[in-house]
C-alpha cells in the first residue's frame, strides 16, 4: 500500500493529500527554476506521487507558474506546472503533462513524516551558483544534468520503493 502524504502552504490555504510509493527524499536539484521558486539551501528536494490520489482542499488559492527556459538560444515556455498558494508563496507540486501518471510535491511542502534517504543525489549541478557549498555524503551521487535511475528505478534498487 502506498504511503499517504499530507502536505500544506505555510497559511494554511492549501491542504493536499496524494499515494506515493517514492516518498524518500533523496533526489537535490540545484536548477534555477528549482532554486529560485522552491529551494531554500539552493537546491529544492521533489518526491513523486500518483496524480490520480491527488486531492486538494483551498484549490482558490491555488495558482500555477511556467517556466521560460533559454535553450540554444531559444525561449521556450516548460510544459511543467508549478502549483503555489497564491496568498503565501509556497511551492507545493510539479505537474508534468508528458507524465500524466505522475504528481511531484515539494518535500517542504509535504507534512507527513518523510523516511531519512540512504543516501542523496545531487542534478542539476551545471545550474549551481558558486555560494550553494556541495558537501555530498558518503554514497552520494552528482550530475551535472540528470541522473540515469528515475525516481521508481532508484527508490527500487535502494529497497525503499512502498509498494
Amino acid at each position: 500500500m502506498p504511503l499517504t502524504l499530507q502536505g500544506s502552504c505555510r497559511c494554511g490555504a492549501v491542504r493536499f493529500k496524494l499515494a506515493s510509493h517514492t516518498p524518500v527524499p533523496y533526489q537535490r536539484c540545484y536548477c534555477s527554476i528549482c532554486r529560485k521558486t522552491a529551494g531554500g539551501g539552493g537546491y529544492a528536494v521533489n518526491l513523486g506521487g500518483i496524480s490520480d490520489s491527488l486531492t486538494v482542499s483551498g484549490w482558490d488559492a491555488v495558482d500555477v507558474y511556467q517556466a521560460e527556459i533559454a535553450r540554444d538560444g531559444v525561449c521556450e515556455v516548460s510544459p511543467g506546472e508549478r502549483h503555489f498558494c497564491q496568498r503565501c508563496a509556497t511551492a507545493l507540486w510539479l505537474y508534468d503533462p508528458r507524465w500524466p501518471d505522475l504528481i511531484h510535491p515539494f518535500a517542504s511542502a509535504v507534512d507527513t513524516p518523510l523516511p531519512v534517504p540512504p543516501h542523496h543525489v545531487h542534478i542539476l549541478l551545471a545550474d549551481k551558483p558558486d555560494w550553494v557549498a556541495l558537501d555530498p555524503g558518503d554514497g552520494d551521487e552528482c550530475f551535472d544534468g540528470y541522473p540515469s535511475l528515475s525516481l521508481e528505478e532508484w527508490h527500487k534498487s535502494n529497497g525503499v520503493w512502498v509498494a
